[in-house]
C-alpha cells in the first residue's frame, strides 16, 4: 500500500490518502474502510441532460465523489472493493444525500476518513519489514552485526521486530537496484509469507501449550481479559475480523486489550482471516492468549464476576 498524505490530529480524527498496488493491499483497505467513516474517489456517473427543444440524451462522465459509508463489499475474485453511501459533498453530476456505489481497484488512489484513527488501523499504513540487500554476504554480515549490537545495547525495539527484516539478493548496492529487488515477484511471495509463517507458528504454540500445559491457555474475550488484567498474558492471538465490527463498542474493546497487553510487554499477533490460520483462530471466538503463568481459577474468577453482576 502506497501511503500519499497522512492527517491524522491528535484526537485520532483525520484522514489518509492511499494507494492500493498490489493484490493483498485490497484486503487491508477492507479492514481498513467501516460503515460511517467518509471515503473520496474517482468514479463514473451515468448524466442524462436535456436540451432546450425537450430531448434528453445520456453520457458518461468521470468525477471524484465523498461518501458517506453505509455498506462495503469486498470481491476477492476480482480484486475489487465496492463502497456504497450517501454522498455529502456538493457535486455537479451527483446530488447532496444520493446514493452512490464506489469501485476502489489497484492503482485507483482514495482518501479514508475517520473520526477516530485507532492503533490497529494505524498499524496497516504504517511500513511492515525491512529489505536488507546486497550482492554476495554483505547483507547477511550487516543483519549479524546490526542484531549483535541490538542485544548489547538492549535495542528492544529492534530485537521484537527481527523478523520483518528480510534478506535478499541484488546485483549492486547502488540505488538504482532498488528498482530490481523490488520487482522481484519471489519478494512479494516472501513479504506474504512471513506473516503467514508467524500466525502459524504462534497458533501452532498455543494448541501445544492447550496440549500439555492446559492453566497457560485459554480463549474466548472473558477469559483473555482476565488473563489481561493480571497482566499474565504472554502472547495475545486476535483475529482481524473482530477490528471489522460495526458495533464501536466492541471494535475499542479490542483495541484497548491490543493496547493494554503492549504495554504490559506481551506480544500480540493479528490474524488475517483470509489465511488459513486465522479461520482457526476464529473457530475459537477469534482471540486467544498464551499465558506467562498457569491461571488454574480463571472459571472460578469468571464466574463470580458473572455472579456479582
Amino acid at each position: 500500500m502506497k501511503l500519499v498524505s497522512k492527517e491524522v490530529e491528535k484526537d485520532g480524527s483525520g484522514q489518509v490518502t492511499l494507494i492500493p498496488v498490489e493484490a493483498e493491499d485490497m484486503w487491508h483497505a477492507y479492514n481498513l474502510i467501516g460503515v460511517g467513516d467518509s471515503l473520496r474517489s474517482t468514479t463514473v456517473r451515468k448524466v442524462t441532460t436535456e436540451s432546450a427543444t425537450g430531448s434528453s440524451s445520456s453520457s458518461r462522465v468521470r468525477t471524484t465523489l465523498t461518501i458517506s459509508i453505509e455498506d462495503i463489499d469486498f470481491d476477492t475474485q476480482g480484486c475489487m472493493l465496492r463502497v456504497k453511501g450517501r454522498n455529502i459533498q456538493e457535486n455537479q453530476y451527483v446530488k447532496m444525500g444520493a446514493y452512490h456505489t464506489l469501485d476502489l481497484e489497484l492503482n485507483r488512489k482514495f482518501t479514508l476518513a475517520k473520526e477516530c484513527w485507532d492503533i490497529i488501523a494505524l498499524e496497516r499504513i504504517v511500513v511492515k519489514c525491512v529489505i536488507v540487500a546486497s550482492p554476495g554476504f554483505v547483507k547477511d554480515q550487516f543483519c549479524e552485526y546490526l542484531f549483535q549490537q541490538a542485544v548489547k545495547l538492549d535495542l528492544k525495539i529492534l530485537l521484537e521486530n527481527r523478523h520483518k527484516f528480510i534478506q535478499v539478493h541484488s546485483s549492486s548496492g547502488h540505488k538504482h537496484a532498488l528498482k530490481e529487488v523490488l520487482s522481484d515477484p519471489d519478494l512479494s511471495t516472501r513479504l506474504a509469507d512471513t506473516k503467514a509463517a508467524g500466525e502459524v507458528k504462534a497458533l501452532e504454540q498455543f494448541y501445544t501449550m492447550l496440549n500439555t500445559e492446559q492453566d497457560r491457555a485459554l480463549y474466548g474475550v472473558k477469559h483473555v481479559e482476565k488473563a489481561n488484567e493480571a497482566s499474565a498474558i504472554e502472547t495475545l492471538l486476535i483475529s482481524d475480523t473482530l477490528f471489522r465490527s460495526s458495533d464501536i463498542t466492541q471494535r475499542k474493546r479490542y483495541v484497548c486489550l491490543v493496547e493494554e497487553v503492549r504495554d504490559g510487554g506481551g506480544e500480540v499477533r493479528i490474524f488475517s482471516s483470509q489465511h488459513v490460520s486465522g479461520e482457526q483462530l476464529d473457530l475459537l471466538s477469534g482471540v486467544a492468549a498464551i499465558l506467562r503463568f498457569p491461571m488454574p481459577d480463571i472459571e472460578d474468577e469468571i464466574g463470580s464476576s458473572s455472579d456479582e453482576d
